[in-house]
């Protein structure tokens, strides 16, 4: 039973006071009522929350609404239906947090009593589905029976699909993931690029699979062409896929759990990483050959359950290679990829993983515009006991990242477009970046992956005195050193860049030279100076 289906219900008269689709479609697992201020930890996901408001007056702070709709939220209750009798009508903070927080929020008139909501969902849940009324849009029963034999049979998702809209004449139709991925279409169904799944996935006609997934597990049903079935019935076939989908999801848990496994035995302190042995054990038991080539990347993001799934998703859009995903010791999200194809069927058949990664990695970030995702991509290694120095090359790629000074992310600068909401192309509100460590090919980008304390460190002791660039001396200094190295030593064109005589110019450098104690005519100090500026 889905939130939208308590409107429908004449007897029930309740009133919506704020949500839409996305809240509306999701699914009621039980009922609950309740007047505690923080209910938060007696509520179970995907509950119906029942108040009668006692625990607000209207002398309240909007902070004692926002309290309680925040502990709904992360308990991932289904919806609030808020009582009218004790404040004749519903406090708008409350409808404002409930906006805020995504939580569909209805209003119970006086003459409807809490205890007819909660007959009204549990004789709907346990009921006969066969004996309901044809305006309740259900699915037919044999056709709801053969579909819940499939998915014990564990069918796949094309299967499922097909029988599903089978009485329907098998009408085009597709389950889509919102980073471009078709994750089953029927016969009838032409392939779709990535871009174009990306964009039905975000089209408004699209129906949510799994509301509460993240940004980066949405599933989407699709049907681009109009057919006569009631919503209802949409929604049962949707509901299939969530189920199939929670399948899928204890799954990849379990495998998760494996891949963080393999990860730690590959962060061994020991210089030479976990002997050959156990290595491909764990490989194995992560369905990766005991032989390579192998990647490693690791990502990052304000959320390290966001980036993991994030990440995760992204090696779901390689062709013919095999992954393990999991945690590091350090908590960050990282992954082992395995051999193969690398094939691609929307571009150059001869493209590899890290350049597939490299083109998805924008769309993933803008399924959530607001959380920069960065991403580092080791070399590829040939045998399990190079995983140690693959997963430090990806590491420091991933440092380099997030600096923002990698070879394309200059300034910030997403390293390329996504579609937006509606599909369209826009630029990214967050810069996505992914860096492979093969692409560290200049000093600046080699500092980039080194840690911001230890840059700043190497700084301040190679410049000394100048690293202090308050003094309004020191700062003529560095830029002059500055011009000096960009024109590669050239006393006349650093004077002519600065406008100054080169006689000024000599006397500067020397000063320069005093200060830091290096000569300037020596191309490993030159060296050290260029480095000492990058890491300003």
């Amino acid at each position: 039973m889905h939130v939208e289906d308590l409107l429908r219900l004449e007897s029930l008269d309740l009133t919506l006071l704020w949500g839409d689709r996305p809240q509306l479609t999701r699914e009621i697992s039980g009922v609950t009522a309740t007047d505690l201020e923080d209910p938060g930890r007696f509520l179970q996901r995907g509950e119906l929350v029942l108040s009668g408001l006692v625990w607000w007056a209207p002398a309240d702070d909007e902070a004692k609404a926002e309290r309680f709709v925040a502990a709904l939220h992360g308990a991932g209750a289904a919806a609030l239906l808020a009582g009218e009798e004790t404040h004749g009508g519903v406090p708008r903070v409350l409808v404002e947090a409930c906006r805020r927080h995504g939580i569909a929020i209805l209003s119970v008139p006086v003459h409807t009593s809490f205890r007819a909501v909660t007959d009204t969902v549990y004789l709907r849940q346990w009921g006969d589905l066969s004996r309901r009324p044809a305006d309740h849009y259900a699915l037919p029963e044999n056709v709801r029976a053969e579909l819940s034999g499939l998915l014990a049979d564990g069918a796949d998702p094309d299967t499922l699909l097909t029988r599903a809209v089978a009485h329907l004449g098998t009408p085009p139709a597709y389950v889509l993931s919102a980073t471009g991925r078709t994750i089953a279409r029927t016969p009838t169904a032409p392939p779709l690029s990535v871009r174009q799944a990306a964009e039905a996935a975000a089209a408004t006609t699209a129906l949510s699979v799994d509301p509460d997934a993240s940004a980066y597990g949405q599933w989407r049903l699709h049907l681009p062409e109009p057919v006569e079935a009631p919503p209802r019935m949409l929604h049962e076939i949707a509901e299939v896929f969530a189920q199939h989908r929670q399948g899928a999801v204890r799954r990849e848990r379990a495998a998760r759990d494996l891949a963080t496994d393999l990860l730690a035995l590959i962060d061994t302190p020991s210089t030479t990483g976990a002997a050959p042995a156990p290595l491909r054990t764990a490989l194995g038991a992560c369905g990766l050959p005991g032989e390579g080539p192998y990647t490693v990347i690791t990502a990052a993001g304000p959320d390290g359950d966001c980036a993991l799934d994030a990440l995760t998703e992204a090696l779901r859009h390689l062709t013919g290679r095999g992954f393990a995903v999991g945690r590091l010791p350090t908590g960050e999200p990282g992954a082992v990829i395995g051999p193969g194809t690398g094939r691609d069927p929307d571009t150059d058949p001869d493209t590899g993983a890290v350049a597939t990664l490299k083109r998805r990695w924008p769309t993933l970030q803008a399924r959530n515009a607001n959380v920069p995702l960065h991403g580092g991509i080791s070399t590829s290694v040939a045998t399990p006991q190079n995983l140690k120095g693959a997963l430090t090359q990806a590491r420091y790629a991933l440092t380099a990242a997030r600096s923002g000074r990698a070879p394309g992310n200059r300034d910030g600068v997403a390293a390329g477009t996504g579609p937006g909401p509606a599909g369209a192309t826009k630029e990214l509100a967050s810069p996505a970046r992914l860096t492979a460590i093969d692409e560290l090919t200049t000093l600046d980008a080699l500092l980039a992956g080194i840690p911001a304390d230890v840059r700043t460190a190497f700084g301040i002791h190679a410049l000394g005195p100048l690293a202090d660039d308050t003094n309004p001396s020191h700062r003529m200094l560095l830029e002059t050193l500055d011009v000096f190295l960009t024109h590669n030593g050239s006393w006349a064109r650093t004077a002519e860049a600065l406008h100054l005589h080169v006689n000024t110019v000599h006397y500067r450098i020397q000063r320069v030279e005093l200060l830091t104690g290096r000569d300037l005519a020596r191309l490993d100090h030159k060296l050290d100076l260029k480095a000492a500026l990058l890491c300003r």
